[in-house]
């Protein structure tokens, strides 16, 4: 068979997950690959599209502000690599647009995702219940744990990173999508479906990412109300019994009641416990950081990648609320502190624009691809939620695969596509 160029990104594009799984350095060569090739296939009669695509100029100037962003930071060299590449990015989003506007069979990309995720999902299921993973990981300590103590994380692939629930659910939203769109007329596969997703969610609290596990839960509650098909007593069923399923899972195990119930008991315990509790929490004093690093920088923060710099520099000072360590866990003291104020407005406006700009689209299209990248975007942006670095390679990879695909599946928003 004659490897043309569209197959070529078709395999590169197919197997970005594995390359996640593998580490970053390998999803960014397989990124840059992609690039090369759909630049060398692009014809110069396309590339008006892009420049003159809302979207793609929002995205450009969001990269022109990181540029300027690292020349005000508090060390340059810090985050030059991250901002600089974050052009990456921009190109990534043209060629899965470009990718799919030549093909209508693209969404095949979307079968060899299902089977990736699936033996993930199987795989956490397999580490939670034996202590170790199918390629024997989970011996490793993680965070000074060691796997085979039960009071650890599950973090299947990645061997020594706690990110098995963050890599679900930056797939899981678009594989769920691709299976309602394919079997929508047969309602039977509507519940296997359901209850696949269901599997996800249980898959996602195991592996002890309190986060995680709430980004997924409430992405499947308002995927819910996106399903046409489904009536609304069906809708109330799953809403009411799937939070009766993951409570009595949670009580069946030693390790989830630590890591769930203990926090739900103390905020409906009393005033003086909860306060005790909000007092010695950890994500609380790193937010408290994140907000004193902002109320330090109010205008354009510190700068990517220059958290660590300010807060380990200034830890010990008497009276400081800085928490030594690489970012303050939670997205929006993130831009604040390294963004400050008007960097913070306007990559949130940027997104957000891109976003919300097409939200009738998706809805009138009723393109469940689509809407599930869109509600994976969206449980992102939970507010005071902890999360990860949000441009670490691993999270704005996953985040930008979704923003991705959102615009691309639909012809309606598909940046090459004469309907858009």
């Amino acid at each position: 068979m004659k490897i043309t160029q569209y197959n070529l990104l078709f395999i590169f594009l197919s197997l970005l997950p594995l390359t996640i799984i593998v580490g970053p350095s390998v999803s960014l060569i397989t990124i840059l690959l992609l690039i090369v090739i759909f630049l060398l296939k692009l014809p110069i009669l396309d590339i008006k599209k892009i420049y003159t695509n809302k979207v793609c100029i929002s995205l450009f100037v969001l990269y022109l502000y990181l540029i300027f962003n690292t020349a005000i930071s508090i060390d340059p060299y810090s985050g030059i690599f991250r901002n600089l590449g974050f052009l990456r990015f921009l190109l990534f989003f043209a060629l899965v647009n470009y990718f799919f506007y030549l093909k209508s069979n693209g969404e095949n990309v979307f079968i060899v995702w299902s089977v990736i995720i699936c033996i993930f999902i199987t795989d956490i299921f397999i580490e939670r219940f034996s202590g170790t993973n199918i390629l024997g990981f989970g011996a490793q300590p993680v965070h000074g744990l060691n796997q085979r103590v039960s009071m650890t994380r599950v973090v299947s692939f990645f061997k020594d990173e706690a990110v098995a629930g963050a890599f679900v659910n930056g797939f899981i939203f678009i594989i769920i999508g691709y299976l309602f769109t394919v079997l929508k007329k047969k309602s039977y596969s509507m519940f296997i479906c359901i209850i696949f997703f269901v599997l996800s969610i249980v898959a996602v609290l195991m592996t002890g990412e309190r986060s995680n596990f709430i980004k997924i839960f409430a992405g499947f509650t308002i995927f819910l109300l996106f399903l046409d098909f489904l009536k609304f007593k069906h809708k109330l069923f799953f809403l009411l019994i799937v939070p009766g399923i993951l409570f009595l899972i949670i009580l069946s195990s030693d390790y989830l009641k630590l890591r769930y119930k203990h926090q739900f008991y103390s905020f409906l315990s009393s005033k003086e416990i909860r306060d005790k509790t909000f007092e010695n929490n950890v994500y609380i004093n790193l937010y408290k950081s994140g907000y004193e690093v902002f109320t330090n920088y109010p205008l354009f923060g510190v700068g990517t990648k220059n958290y660590r710099i300010e807060t380990c520099k200034k830890n010990n000072e008497k009276n400081s609320n800085y928490f030594c360590i690489t970012h303050p866990h939670q997205t929006y003291f993130e831009l604040l502190a390294e963004h400050g104020i008007l960097g913070t407005i306007l990559i949130l406006y940027i997104l957000f624009f891109s976003i919300f700009k097409i939200l009738r689209q998706m809805i009138m299209s009723k393109n469940y691809i689509q809407i599930g990248s869109f509600i994976y975007i969206l449980i992102n942006f939970i507010p005071l939620l902890p999360s990860g670095s949000f441009f670490s390679d691993f999270n704005i990879t996953l985040f930008m695969i979704n923003f991705c695909i959102m615009y691309a599946v639909n012809e309606k928003t598909n940046i090459f596509s004469s309907k858009s």
